[in-house]
């Protein structure tokens, strides 16, 4: 098998120059963020980030894979995730139909035995014809390490999956290889990039930390917020652009049971410029709240503060 490739032509070369690039790529990350993508593309180590759901995680993940000009490769985990939904799976039913153009082939093989033990036993020793790579189908922890260019491999959610699975996959992470029992071992043809994310629904062990870099990222800040919304979206005008990152800093202070997330900062902004407001009004936060605020219980709280979340 061939060694890993550890030489990568586009890494980053310093904090700075990763700070850029994925600002060329649209992500506006902050120091910490630009730190930690720059020492985990040169010490080929992993990144656990961590953070409310709805700060970027998974946006920062797209973001590194362009920048560095790796294929992005996701894994989601779910309950009852285990490593063969995340490593491989044959293609039985491409076998089926291989079985049964091989039918003629397969009725010579078994010619002249007499029991069904003989022929069993003849058939056995062609296992090799079915379970072969043309029938095997990589799932995205495999995908990654076969990846004939360098990949990204996002691990989202991992918190979401078993601790037997966080197990395993600590295991593939630190070896750089797959065992398959049928074909044998299959070491990274070049060592992905991995980044997990995790929303802290339940505690990851103290191995997995141990392995990665740790990256917390919250909502940002009103400047960072507010240099989002101008960078992804111009047309919105700049006053009420500063009058949404307020209002929505308002409104996570609040004691809520989802806080708006980026995304949804985004979505008001371009709804309010569609519809010409102005500014933000306590009227125009009340007709809109839906956008940015997915719960009616949310939204109930929020407009009993409607004094603290208007502009005007």
């Amino acid at each position: 098998m061939s060694t890993p490739s550890t030489v990568e032509s586009h890494a980053f070369t310093s904090v700075e120059d990763a700070e850029k690039r994925l600002e060329q790529v649209g992500y506006l990350s902050s120091p910490e963020i630009a730190t930690a993508a720059f020492l985990a593309d040169r010490m080929d180590k992993p990144i656990l980030v961590e953070g409310p759901a709805g700060v970027g995680k998974t946006e920062l993940a797209k973001a590194l894979a362009q920048a560095l000009g790796r294929e992005f490769i996701r894994l989601q985990c779910y309950e009852g995730l285990d490593e063969a939904k995340a490593l491989y799976e044959w293609e039985y039913a491409k076998q089926l139909l291989y079985t049964q153009l091989l039918k003629d082939k397969i009725g010579d093989m078994v010619q002249g035995t007499t029991t069904l033990a003989q022929a069993a036993d003849r058939l056995a020793s062609s296992d090799a014809v079915f379970f072969s790579e043309r029938f095997l189908l990589p799932r995205p922890v495999l995908k990654a390490q076969l990846s004939e260019r360098p990949a990204l491999l996002l691990v989202d959610e991992i918190d979401k999956a078993d601790p037997e699975f966080e197990a395993f996959l600590l295991e593939v992470l630190s070896d750089n290889a797959v065992t398959i029992p049928e074909l044998g071992t299959f070491r990274a043809k070049h060592i992905p990039r991995v980044l997990l994310t995790s929303n802290a629904a339940r505690e990851l062990s103290d191995a997995l930390k141990r392995r990665c870099l740790h990256l917390h990222i919250d909502f940002p800040d009103r400047e960072r917020e507010l240099r989002i919304v101008r960078s992804r979206l111009p047309q919105v005008p700049q006053v009420l652009a500063e009058q949404v990152v307020e209002a929505v800093a308002a409104i996570r202070s609040l004691d809520l049971k989802k806080a708006p997330s980026i995304s949804e900062t985004l979505d008001w902004a371009q709804s309010l410029a569609l519809l010409n407001a102005e500014q933000l009004t306590a009227d125009v936060v009340a007709s809109t709240l839906n956008l940015v605020l997915k719960y009616e219980g949310d939204i109930e709280k929020a407009k009993a503060n409607l004094s603290q979340i208007a502009q005007a």
